[in-house]
């Protein structure tokens, strides 16, 4: 994989991580040499099994090393757009009381906006939720303040999902500070409402986001906290209770399996999806469009990740074998699979299996595959290799990367 900008990340993502060049060699068993010359950019590129090995000893995913994809035209992270979605989240100091809703105002059409909304976040259409972000968070503001107590509560409830949007936006912008402080607001609005699913909901979506700012520890205790409350409140007796105790469960295993307790996290993995198979049976809740993603599928699905992540290839592709997605697993979701299990492929030295995979993601998101450093990341590396397998030189001029 070559990368203009890896030695300087690596730099930066080193002395985040408080380590001399000496004490990172140690931790991923990675030459100080190779370490030095990447930093010194004497060295552009490196191979996938290094960069792992790397990201590993620093703490951090590996998109973190490689730079994640941009999830809007480039410049919008900083643009009018999202300077819109800033606003929303803080609005100004000193500004006007919200004003009530008008009369032809419809709950039940929020509620839909904002479903909408996180489904189209899902399908990673992230900027047409920016389009739409403000508007939801300003209407879910002005229910909150308007009609009778049922009413308001309701509104607190609307406000909570869409901050909880907004947060999950502004980490996919880069913006980890802003996404506490819109985290922080929904919590505050979710105890006003009478979803007592609401606060764990956005404790998830806290962990997740700490997980990003590299605090593992953090992330690690309030999911297990938030999941323990779950159980002692008796709130996983529902199809949407076990959805976010399960969610909990999946976002605490990664915290461990990146603190480097593979062991902790797949034990909670598997604990996690045998809770899974009781969500069927359980009685239907709510909109599934605004609950955590908790299914076998979703689980599964996790459980490959953190394999590949952390050096279960073999594993991964074991546990990847034969699936059968469920309807309700989240596009982006079946997309990342297939980039992992290409992963898997690749690492246990399996070139056809890998070009194989990557021909199916560049049918289901070619967009999303060519934006993305890790798709290209393992395409060079195949591209590398003396003898190339079918199909691959049709992916490598497909992104950039052909002779």
């Amino acid at each position: 994989m070559a990368s203009e900008d890896l030695g300087r990340t690596l730099r930066r993502l080193r002395r985040l991580a408080d380590l001399t060049q000496e004490e990172l060699a140690e931790r991923s068993d990675v030459s100080v040499d190779v370490i030095r010359q990447l930093e010194q950019r004497r060295k552009h590129s490196a191979r996938l099994p290094t960069l792992h090995a790397l990201a590993n000893g620093l703490g951090v995913e590996l998109t973190t090393l490689l730079g994640d994809p941009p999830a809007v035209a480039s410049g919008e992270s900083d643009g009018p757009r999202f300077v819109a979605v800033r606003r929303a989240i803080v609005p100004v100091l000193w500004g006007s009381p919200q004003q009530p809703v008008g009369p032809d105002f419809s709950l039940s059409g929020l509620r839909d906006r904002i479903a909408d909304a996180w489904t189209q976040y899902h399908e990673a259409e992230f900027d047409t939720v920016m389009k739409s972000l403000p508007d939801l968070i300003s209407e879910a503001r002005s229910a909150s303040v308007s009609g009778s107590s049922d009413d308001r509560e309701a509104g607190f409830a609307a406000l909570a999902k869409a901050l909880q949007l907004g947060g999950h936006v502004a980490v996919r912008m880069g913006k980890t500070d802003l996404a506490l402080t819109s985290l922080e607001r929904a919590i505050g609005a979710a105890e006003k409402s009478s979803d007592r699913l609401l606060v764990p909901m956005i404790v998830n979506s806290t962990a997740w986001t700490y997980q990003r700012q590299g605090r593992l520890e953090d992330a690690l205790a309030i999911a297990l906290r938030a999941a323990a409350d779950m159980k002692e409140a008796g709130r996983t007796g529902t199809a949407d209770g076990l959805k976010v105790w399960g969610g909990l469960i999946m976002s605490a295993a990664t915290s461990a399996a990146r603190s480097g307790d593979y062991e902790q996290a797949a034990v909670m993995m598997e604990t996690a999806e045998a809770e899974a198979s009781r969500v069927s049976k359980l009685p239907v809740g709510s909109d599934n469009r605004m609950i955590s993603v908790f299914s076998p599928s979703s689980v599964r699905i996790e459980r490959v990740r953190l394999a590949v992540q952390y050096g279960h290839s073999a594993e991964a592709l074991a546990l990847a074998k034969g699936m059968r997605l469920s309807k309700d697993t989240p596009p982006s979701w079946r997309t990342w699979l297939l980039l992992d299990v290409a992963r898997a492929h690749s690492d246990v030295g399996d070139a056809p299996g890998a070009v194989k995979t990557l021909e199916s993601l560049r049918r289901v998101a070619p967009t999303w595959m060519q934006h993305h450093t890790l798709a290209v990341a393992i395409v060079r590396d195949l591209w590398a290799l003396p003898n190339h397998p079918p199909g691959l030189r049709s992916l490598a001029e497909f992104l950039g990367v052909a002779d």
